[in-house]
């Protein structure tokens, strides 16, 4: 059994999916397993991490659109507003996602499908930098 860990230091520069596909092929690929799994983590509360198709650009238009038409900023409900008006809405879309992906490898390759792709999505308008941990166990 062998293991792999790497953390990838992104700055998505704003709000929306940004492609790490080739990053966390990379991680996985100098991990060298060719039977296994790789397991993301972002270490954020306010983005997360998503599978999505990656030939359509107007996917992702369309999907951070939905999110914040289903999560608007100003809402009066919000009590944590120190941050900005874009920081508890952040929270609340990065609940609704995921924080953390699991992908099987085999052959030493992700196996992902067709038009699957790995995103960070990004909820704050400025967001900083971003960690994402990548774990890679097998064989």
């Amino acid at each position: 059994m062998r293991q792999h860990q790497q953390t990838l230091v992104c700055d998505p520069g704003g709000p929306g999916l940004h492609d790490v596909t080739a990053a966390v092929r990379g991680v996985v690929d100098a991990a060298d397993v060719e039977l296994g799994q790789a397991t993301l983590f972002i270490r954020h509360t306010s983005a997360s991490l998503t599978i999505q198709e990656n030939a359509d650009p107007d996917v992702q238009i369309d999907l951070e659109a939905f999110i914040r038409r289903l999560v608007p900023e100003g809402d009066p409900l919000y009590r944590h507003v120190d941050e900005g008006p874009d920081d508890m809405p952040a929270h609340v879309k990065a609940a609704l996602t995921a924080t953390s992906l699991t992908i099987p490898i085999d052959g030493g390759r992700m196996v992902l499908g067709t038009w699957q792709g790995i995103y960070l999505w990004e909820h704050r308008r400025r967001p900083g930098r971003r960690q994402i941990v990548v774990h890679v166990i097998g064989a």
